[in-house]
């Protein structure tokens, strides 16, 4: 298997993220909620007002994973935040590493930005992805499935 790379999205990586986008929305079975359009996330990635960033994760030149990201921040701590809205690895991918590769690649993007905290949120039926998370170390809070 050739060598995994995790990069910064481009705008060429719209069509991908987004089909991976609604992959993911299958996988939690909330297809009939998503009304994203391929225009909104490039433009929500790449508009004049960024609200959101990307990795992606290329195996063999083709994305089959990506995070995506936006800063937020803490009135409690006084600092800004990273929030990850979405990690996603295609099924046939996982176990291959990519997503520890993005979410080290997150919490590196974190500690460079100064941010106080690394968030997300997990849905408390998806145990693969709470152990997943537990095992690079992050700590679940059972109430709400959030994970810092």
């Amino acid at each position: 298997m050739s060598a995994a790379n995790i990069r910064a999205a481009t705008p060429a990586d719209i069509p991908a993220i987004f089909g991976l986008m609604y992959e993911l929305a299958e996988f939690e079975k909330l297809t009939h909620l998503f009304i994203a359009t391929e225009e909104g996330v490039h433009d929500a990635l790449f508009g004049a007002r960024p609200a959101a960033e990307a990795l992606v994760a290329e195996q063999a030149g083709e994305v089959v994973g990506y995070a995506l990201f936006f800063q937020n921040f803490s009135t409690f701590l006084g600092r800004r935040g990273l929030y990850l809205e979405d990690l996603y690895v295609r099924p046939s991918m996982r176990g291959s590493g990519l997503g520890t590769l993005m979410l080290k690649k997150l919490a590196t993007l974190a500690v460079e930005r100064q941010c106080g905290r690394f968030e997300w949120s997990v849905l408390d039926w998806n145990q693969n992805a709470i152990d997943f998370y537990e095992k690079m170390g992050a700590t679940c809070c059972p109430t709400g499935a959030s994970c810092a």
